[in-house]
């Protein structure tokens, strides 16, 4: 089994950051991708942004492209979000990609003044 510990949410205000991490572990043996989606109540889960394992290749969505980066160490992902709007508030989860997804337990972002 795989285990995903999140990390770094919080309430900020608007035009501020902040950087979730998440950590992997347990029965990592070829992780093919990383990422973060996000979700509010009543909407599906929206995929954030992912990064590739082969080559770093990343994608995000257009609403974060320009102020969130991926990035990713030895099986921890992280998602530094500047520029935070109140439309980011949501429950970011992190997955990673081995031979099945698995999932982070969430971890809440607020923007708010």
């Amino acid at each position: 089994q795989v285990q995903l510990v999140e990390s770094g949410g919080g309430l900020v205000q608007p035009g501020g950051s902040l950087r979730l991490s998440c950590a992997a572990s347990g029965s990592i043996f070829s992780i093919a991708a990383m990422g973060w989606y996000r979700q509010v109540p009543g909407k599906s889960r929206e995929l954030v942004a992912s990064i590739r394992a082969v080559d770093g290749y990343t994608t995000y969505a257009a609403s974060v492209k320009g102020r969130f980066a991926i990035s990713s160490a030895v099986n921890t992902v992280y998602l530094q979000m500047n520029s935070l709007r109140p439309e980011d508030t949501a429950v970011y989860y992190c997955y990673v990609e081995i031979y099945t997804r698995y999932w982070g337990q969430g971890t809440q972002v607020t923007v708010s003044s």
